[in-house]
């Protein structure tokens, strides 16, 4: 499992075509504010759901499963709970996907174990919205303190210097 700040960042950057699992059309739902947010800073996302099959969501054509993507996808993000992520961890795998992201609250180590072993990324626990604006400068606007340094100005002239 992944959990460092570099190898999470290494994730971010590389990995910008995700396939959404769960991915609902409701506005308020934690899932759509993060598939927003994605589209928003640049992301190609396909949205996983049967309640919306057929359908769209945010103007991406909506697939009930991962196996019926028509491309491949660099990262699979699980708003599912945990008990379903083995399965989407299998499909995941069979797809070509280079990373699975289980959301804040799902961790299901089997697959976990199963996406490692093969040689693809995995986080548990973390939400791709967060951790992308934690690392590349989003949170900080709004007084967070994310611990990561990436710019530092110089320091205030001593008083009476010009």
């Amino acid at each position: 499992m992944v959990d460092d700040i570099p190898s999470l960042r290494r994730i971010l950057n590389s990995h910008r075509r995700v396939a959404i699992v769960g991915l609902s059309a409701e506005w308020h739902r934690p899932s759509h504010f993060v598939a927003k947010y994605l589209l928003h800073q640049g992301w190609e996302v396909h949205p996983v759901n049967p309640r919306y099959a057929g359908g769209e969501i945010l103007g991406r054509r909506c697939v009930a499963r991962l196996e019926d993507l028509a491309g491949p996808v660099d990262m699979v993000d699980v708003f599912r709970r945990t008990e379903e992520v083995l399965p989407i961890a299998q499909a995941a795998l069979a797809l070509g996907a280079r990373c699975l992201w289980q959301q804040i609250g799902v961790l299901n180590e089997e697959a976990d174990r199963l996406v490692s072993a093969a040689g693809l990324d995995s986080v548990m626990d973390r939400c791709v919205k967060i951790e992308h604006a934690r690392l590349f400068g989003g949170l900080h606007w709004a007084g967070v303190n994310t611990r990561v340094i990436s710019a530092r100005r110089a320091p205030a002239p001593a008083a009476g210097t010009p």
